[in-house]
């Protein structure tokens, strides 16, 4: 079942001994970094694809509050992921499927993989395939916070918009650096594993454009790239617009670069 696979290894913002799994796990894993404010139930509808292939779960998410603050919140995150992950090693192959702002928590789970490489880069290096849903960038920071706040109200959203413009200026050096180097680091992936990205044009969180620069750089890097872009649909709604589309390119991608996951199936 979703719940007790998703409970049992959920990433809490805790002491390293409480990170644990309770057994060993004898199936592949999905790291599934969620959009802001997501609901279980929606999370669900996404868990579920990589449940019903044999994988188990490990949902992960950032609040705004630990967006804003990310020294205290989504570092803290990012360590408490990479120390679940490293604690419980294994052969198991990994999966990393992120949406939105999963991208910026990417980026600073390779800031903490980057201060003990030779710890933590063995996990990247289990990681077999990449999905990236409606990534957004620090250049759509200030958009897309308010609208995951405030998703009918215009008015706080713009008011929650002009605050977000103040707070990357006035809190430059403990927020807005942090975020500055997550993006690099984004772009300079320490994960070499292939990626899918799915996107739209309509999308001002997840825009294009930023995307692309993500997907050029990869590709310069010699990461193989599949790149998916509609015409229009709302941000992290891709699969809920375009079902068949969604699911055909997922499932491609999957059977294309997790022939490690199907092994650990067998001998399940």
């Amino acid at each position: 079942m979703y719940d007790d696979a998703v409970r049992r290894q959920r990433v809490p913002v805790s002491p390293v001994d409480r990170q644990m799994l309770d057994k060993p796990l004898n199936r592949p894993i999905c790291v599934m970094i969620n959009w802001l404010l997501a609901r279980q139930k929606h999370v669900l509808k996404y868990a579920s694809l990589y449940l019903e292939q044999g994988f188990d779960v490990v949902s992960v998410s950032c609040t705004p509050w630990q967006l804003m603050w990310p020294m205290k919140g989504s570092q803290l995150v990012a360590g408490d992921l990479m120390r679940l992950l490293s604690a419980n090693e294994s052969e198991q192959p990994l999966v990393v499927h992120g949406f939105s702002v999963g991208g910026y928590l990417w980026g600073e789970v390779c800031a903490h993989v980057m201060s003990n490489r030779e710890l933590y880069q063995p996990v990247l290096d289990r990681v077999t395939a990449q999905v990236w849903d409606s990534a957004a960038d620090i250049t759509e920071i200030t958009i897309g916070v308010p609208i995951a706040v405030f998703p009918k109200n215009k008015i706080m959203q713009k008011t929650l918009r002009a605050y977000m413009e103040y707070h990357m200026k006035t809190f430059h050096d403990v927020a807005t650096t942090h975020y500055i180097r997550s993006s690099q680091l984004f772009h300079t992936n320490l994960c070499r594993a292939p990626a899918l990205f799915l996107l739209s044009r309509s999308d001002p969180v997840g825009a294009e454009t930023s995307n692309r620069a993500v997907y050029d750089s990869w590709c310069k890097m010699g990461i193989k790239c599949t790149w998916q872009c509609w015409d229009k649909s709302p941000h992290v709604q891709h699969f809920m617009k375009h079902r068949d589309e969604y699911l055909q390119l997922l499932m491609a991608h999957l059977r294309q670069h997790t022939h490690l996951a199907h092994k650990s199936r067998a001998h399940a």
